[in-house]
């Protein structure tokens, strides 16, 4: 992974001392709020409905075991002792006082993290797929190609205010992991005739107006993709509107002014850029590499994992469920759930943390990784190692055996914390996992994509989910819209809404009387809720979720 340079130090250092005084001149009175706002944003500090929060970077989601460590630190000395790890692969802490915030990036500088550019209207947080590096699949570790990117756009002078946000997300592989085309740019690292390059994807994005992004570039050689990038970014910079937030974002751009369009003055302005990138980027690029290098896998019998795996059923489920093929034969991924049935989406405590750290280092070449999809992921580990790593989870209640199961959820802090949020997102996850766990009907479920978000912004990625539940506030009551058939993979879709939402008490028994529609009119065992929408369409869904109107009709 990538190692602070000097340079990064003293420029981390200098930010800091920054923000640092811009805090004390806020408590003092010298700043107000109003005026103290675009600073603390470029600093990753929102205020929420209770309290500051400070959301801290996680690039491409990638950490080290001293760094997992330093997050439980945080946790535990200036939180309430947990962290939520988000959707954008960052980790939040909800409950930090404002004077304590810069003796928290101080200790975030220690170990090469920071939270700079996690809010604001600039280029936020460069995800990738946390597989990266170590998937069957790809076609290259897309991470190093990130990390180019995280240094281009941190401070980049012509994108510190934008008309708004800008989310890029990258992956090496076939198999979609980083929601590329639910970006504002998405970025699939292909190769042509031998040369590595990018497709590049634009225009995608969730919120009160979800579209799937579309392709401005079929491929760009990797030589000439910082400079095509500087050029979309800057052509959105130029004609974005700004009038309006809530058609501020490329997409909007994208769908007012035609894909083509937007093709033909990014292309003008690349003939503009690209002679002002003469070869320092690439350079950059050769020496980011270097921090990538895959790390000298060993060599191992796999006997005593094949036999724990024969003759322990509880550990042949976790293996069936969290674990991933590796490039390397003898090796595994392993997604460690904190998703426990009745918890709360992606908290995890100081302690596990602590404890997943450990393990990184005992058994995982010193990495961890975040998902999107708010776990963790230990992405080299040796198949014989499995037995004692699910043990050890079990002592901090990290084994669920849940992975891509209808209890692993994605949800949004909800209005339990944001000031945004219209209402509650987690209670409705804890409900819906503590009922299938009841009902002992997830496994036979099987796959099931469940993504919930408390307003209309989306950062559950509820318009992306296979059961997408939107919460809104309906004259002062909670009322939660259901999507179905959403997709946030290669054949990314956006759900369509089922009719009319349901109230706080109404919306667990409706995800029931759904799901079990589809063990009913699904052809095989094998066949997913996704392939059965995608077969039979909305209505025999509709029908299990309105029943009072069916039985009108008749």
């Amino acid at each position: 992974m990538y190692r602070y340079s000097e340079f990064d130090t003293e420029f981390l250092a200098e930010r800091n001392a920054q923000f640092r005084a811009q805090v004390d001149r806020r408590i003092d009175g010298s700043l107000t709020e109003g005026e103290f706002k675009p600073l603390r944003l470029m600093n990753g500090v929102y205020l929420q409905l209770h309290a500051y929060m400070l959301r801290v970077a996680i690039p491409y989601g990638t950490l080290s075991s001293d760094q997992m460590r330093q997050l439980a630190l945080l946790a535990e000395k200036w939180d309430r002792g947990y962290g939520h790890f988000t959707t954008r692969q960052n980790i939040q802490y909800n409950w930090p006082k404002l004077n304590d915030i810069p003796d928290m990036l101080d200790s975030l500088a220690e170990v090469g993290m920071h939270a700079i550019q996690t809010s604001g209207n600039t280029i936020r947080n460069v995800t990738a797929d946390h597989f990266a590096g170590a998937a069957a699949d790809e076609v290259a570790d897309p991470r190093p190609y990130a990390e180019l990117l995280r240094q281009w756009s941190t401070d980049h002078p012509e994108f510190q205010f934008m008309p708004r946000k800008f989310k890029i997300a990258i992956t090496g592989a076939e198999n979609d992991r980083a929601v590329i085309k639910a970006h504002d740019i998405g970025l699939q690292l292909i190769e042509r005739d031998g040369v590595l390059g990018a497709k590049v994807i634009v225009g995608g994005g969730l919120g009160r107006t979800p579209m799937i992004g579309k392709t401005l570039s079929e491929y760009v050689a990797f030589d000439d993709l910082l400079a095509y990038l500087e050029s979309t970014v800057s052509v959105w910079n130029q004609i974005g509107r700004r009038d309006n937030k809530y058609k501020a974002r490329i997409k909007i751009t994208v769908h007012e002014h035609g894909i083509d369009a937007i093709r033909a003055k990014v292309n003008e302005r690349f003939l503009q850029v690209r002679p002002q990138f003469k070869g320092a980027d690439m350079a950059l690029l050769e020496e980011i590499k270097g921090h990538f290098a895959p790390p000298t896998f060993r060599e191992a019998s796999v006997a005593s994992f094949e036999s724990a795996y024969s003759n322990d059923p509880v550990f042949r489920s976790w293996v069936d469920t969290n674990i991933s093929a590796h490039k390397n034969a003898d090796h595994a991924i392993v997604t460690i759930s904190i998703k426990k049935h009745g918890q709360t989406p992606g908290d995890a405590t100081a302690d596990q943390m602590r404890a997943m750290a450990d393990l990184a280092q005992e058994f995982g070449y010193d990495e961890l990784r975040i998902s999107h999809e708010q776990n963790v992921i230990l992405p080299h580990v040796h198949k014989s190692d499995l037995p004692a790593i699910h043990a050890r989870l079990k002592e901090h209640e990290l084994a669920t055996a849940n992975i891509g199961l209808i209890s692993d959820i994605i949800a949004c802090p909800g209005m339990d914390y944001c000031a945004l949020a219209t209402a509650r997102s987690i209670p409705v996850a804890q409900k819906i996992a503590t009922r299938f766990d009841e009902l002992k009907l997830e496994h036979d479920i099987g796959e099931m994509k469940i993504k919930i978000s408390g307003c209309i912004n989306a950062c559950g990625h509820h318009h992306v989910g296979h059961i997408g539940i939107l919460g809104l506030d309906r004259a002062g009551v909670e009322n939660y819209q259901i999507t179905l058939g959403g997709d946030a993979t290669e054949t990314a879709a956006v759900g369509e809404r089922a009719g009319p939402g349901f109230s706080y008490d109404e919306i667990v028994p409706a995800i029931e009387r759904l799901v079990l529609a589809y063990l009913d009119v699904r052809n095989s065992e094998e066949e997913t809720f996704l392939e059965s929408y995608r077969r039979l369409g909305l209505a025999p869904f509709k029908a299990a979720l309105y029943p009072e109107a069916q039985a009108d009709a008749a």
